[in-house]
């Protein structure tokens, strides 16, 4: 088979296996199932081995087929970028990207540095699919997902955005109207803003020791995060939401950051971009260097909150005081 056959038939493969399906696959591309089918056929011919195992209501890959499977997305993948590096070798980066994201933090973080990225690279296209689904990207088929928080092992290439942690805010007309506590039992007596709990991201209940729990109030609970921070915005109740989301208006002074005495240590995580290949492409570099230069480290969420914290008192001396060695006097 002609090489150039042989790689137009991997190419059809590799969409058939995603679709499991022959029709699908030719609808797209506008063709016969038919078509597709002979495609998939003299591509088994030539390698000598089956790659679907097909009935009537399915269409599975064999152990070959998943073989294949494996070595075609990445060869497919880096032809694809030798294609895009050898046509801007003057770093012009041009294709599309596809890029699965949280809606908030995607609506926050990401579309609003678009126009900039987009003067500097003019024929770069961006695809921004906005989900709180957990998306591979060789399966789904996109260069790359930004996640927030903790992430489990896997055998994903990671790289680090920025830093976040989750921070425990109200309003200060809430804090005026039920007022301010100070330790995990006061919550007992306060309304609390949490996500939904048929996910497994953080929430409330995961701060908690067995001995803190208590009767809390869930006043709303919701998966999405700007609706977790409009919540706290109207002075709904107590929020636990991540810095990316309510920094700025922490920063602003329309939400107050609260600290409990006895709460479980919250450590700081982070925003990443989690890809398949070991190489990232030209253009996904591009738009992870833009994205890590417009957020900043800190990034420009913690930057907010800064200006919110008290200022350390000057502890400069009184005029006409003695400069000295610490004495019990100081102590006192």
């Amino acid at each position: 088979m002609e090489t150039e056959k042989f790689s137009e038939h991997m190419s059809v493969f590799v969409q058939v296996a995603q679709a499991r399906s022959f029709s699908a696959v030719a609808r797209s591309k506008g063709m016969a199932a038919s078509s597709v089918s002979r495609q998939i056929d003299a591509l088994e011919a030539e390698l000598g081995v089956c790659l679907f195992t097909r009935s009537t209501r399915a269409l599975v890959l064999t152990d070959a087929g998943e073989l294949l499977f494996e070595r075609a997305v990445k060869i497919l993948q880096d032809m694809a970028d030798a294609r895009d590096e050898l046509i801007s070798l003057e770093r012009n980066v041009s294709g599309v990207l596809r890029v699965s994201c949280l809606p908030a933090f995607g609506r926050r973080h990401v579309v609003p540095h678009l126009a900039a990225l987009f003067d500097k690279y003019p024929r770069l296209c961006v695809e921004l699919e906005l989900t709180e689904s957990i998306v591979d990207p060789v399966v789904d088929r996109v260069d790359a997902v930004l996640r927030v928080g903790q992430q489990p092992d896997s055998s994903l290439i990671s790289q680090t955005i920025a830093a976040q942690r989750y921070v425990i805010c109200a309003s200060p007309d809430y804090l005026l109207r039920h007022g301010t506590p100070a330790t995990v039992r006061d919550l007992n007596h306060h309304r609390l803003i949490d996500r939904g709990h048929r996910t497994s991201m953080r929430g409330w209940r995961e701060l908690f020791s067995k001995d803190q729990v208590g009767e809390q109030a869930f006043a709303f609970q919701c998966n999405d995060c700007d609706s977790r921070r409009q919540a706290v915005l109207q002075g709904l109740g107590i929020g636990l939401v991540p810095d990316w989301s309510i920094g700025e208006d922490i920063g602003a002074g329309r939400v107050v950051e609260l600290q409990l005495d006895d709460l479980l240590p919250q450590p700081e995580t982070g925003v990443y971009l989690l890809r398949a290949l070991p190489r990232a492409s030209l253009k996904l570099r591009a738009f992870s260097d833009h994205l890590i230069r417009h957020i900043g480290s800190p990034p420009i969420w913690q930057r907010a909150m800064e200006r919110a914290r008290p200022k350390r008192p000057d502890r400069r001396p009184e005029p006409g005081s003695v400069r000295g060695p610490a004495s019990s006097i100081a102590a006192i």
